[in-house]
């Protein structure tokens, strides 16, 4: 029986199982709701099995047919994209897939313009792009959902590589009335007595405490957020002052109001910004491109400041 489905539906469909829900599944891969309810019900048709169970209120689930679909539909696409990889290895043209992920509090100054770049420089490929917290980017990785990612050196795992880009020195963001904003540079000591707003993502929030160890300064957190944009905004509107690593070179919080960043005086260590890979992906041509694309890229872009350049 001749088979007529498209990877692209087998992509919709693995994005469902791993969030359970159409509308999460739109938003993880970009597309509309209807595209991806249209690819999975294709796909029942087209192999005469019911897939997920359909629950109004709780999303869907997968079938027992489903679950084990989900498996080969993995596989399939893993081998898809090797012999994409080694269509660039046999025809040494950069070409193809590049699925790019990047840890969500900076994709937005980083992304969109390297993808524009790199594109335009080498036509023949597409990439995507996933926003992610630093576990889920291990995971997607490892599962080859993603090929490259731009994060931090947070405790990265033995099996995953780190290529180094650019050091970021952490600083301190106050709103313009905040009782430091007067200040040029900071110390931890100068931190006690006043509140904290924590950027809470998994293995950054960590770092940023850590800041703290060897100081005898116990950081009073008053609000905790997963979004960088709210973190600006609370910290402009004097809910408390955040520490952070990277900042574009508007001075402004998403509501409009204005912020003070302040390097600290002392020497904290740092965060690395770099690109995280799987080894046996290091020599695909494609993916040596992007990472020379990203060392003569980040550090240049003009949306992009570390507390070197302030």
């Amino acid at each position: 029986m001749a088979l007529h489905y498209t990877l692209r539906q087998l992509e919709y469909f693995v994005a469902v199982g791993d969030e359970g829900s159409i509308v999460k599944a739109s938003r993880k891969v970009n597309v509309s709701s209807p595209s991806i309810s249209a690819a999975i019900t294709q796909l029942e048709e087209e192999f005469e099995l019911r897939l997920f169970v359909r629950k109004h209120a709780q999303g869907l689930t997968l079938t027992p047919a489903g679950q084990q679909f989900l498996g080969q539909a993995r596989r399939v696409l893993q081998e898809a994209s090797e012999m994409s990889r080694l269509a660039d290895k046999l025809s040494g043209e950069v070409q193809g897939q590049l699925k790019v992920g990047c840890l969500l509090t900076f994709a937005q100054l980083i992304v969109p313009s390297l993808r524009r770049e790199f594109e335009q420089q080498f036509p023949k490929v597409s990439v995507s792009q996933t926003e992610l917290d630093q576990l889920e980017i291990f995971e997607m990785l490892r599962s080859a959902q993603i090929d490259v990612a731009l994060s931090y050196d947070l405790d990265i795992p033995n099996d995953i590589a780190f290529i180094p880009l650019l050091e970021l020195p952490p600083y301190v963001m106050v709103g313009e009335k905040h009782p430091l904003a007067h200040l040029s540079t900071v110390t931890l000591s100068d931190l006690n007595d006043h509140r904290m707003v924590l950027l809470d993502l998994p293995h950054s929030s960590e770092y940023f405490l850590s800041l703290f160890d060897q100081s005898g300064v116990q950081p009073e957190i008053v609000e905790r957020t997963k979004d960088m944009a709210v973190l600006r905004s609370l910290v402009a509107n004097d809910f408390g002052y955040s520490i952070a690593n990277i900042r574009p070179k508007n001075d402004l919080a998403p509501d409009g109001k204005p912020l003070r960043f302040l390097p600290f005086s002392g020497a904290l260590r740092p965060m690395n910004l770099g690109i995280a890979l799987v080894d046996e992906l290091a020599n695909v041509l494609t993916v040596q491109k992007f990472v020379e694309h990203c060392r003569n890229h980040i550090g240049k872009s003009p949306l992009l400041v570390s507390d070197q350049q302030v």
